[in-house]
């Protein structure tokens, strides 16, 4: 199993009550639905507010390598990727099982 974690953090002048933030929420929100590789899906917007914080994540866990892959290339989830270039900096890291 992949686990496929993505953390975001809004850009200077964007806020969360936004409609480009709106709308990237609901894609974010959509991806699950959209992607069938996806096993399990959880989006959703930090409680804790500190320095070091990112303001929204994604987490995604995928069976294997090639799914990830075909998560990656899947065309909703590209649109998805697109809303959150406008208006965010993000991270991403991809844990494998042992």
């Amino acid at each position: 199993m992949i686990t496929h974690i993505v953390l975001f953090k809004l850009k200077d002048g964007i806020d969360r009550d936004t409609k480009q933030v709106a709308e990237a929420v609901a894609y974010a929100r959509e991806v699950g639905h959209q992607v069938p590789e996806l096993v399990d899906w959880r989006v959703g917007w930090n409680t804790v507010d500190r320095d070091i914080s990112y303001d929204f994540a994604a987490i995604g866990v995928l069976a294997d390598l090639p799914a990830l892959q075909r998560y990656q290339e899947n065309d909703f989830h590209r649109l998805a990727i697109e809303k959150w270039r406008l208006i965010s900096d993000w991270v991403v890291a991809d844990l494998e099982d042992q």
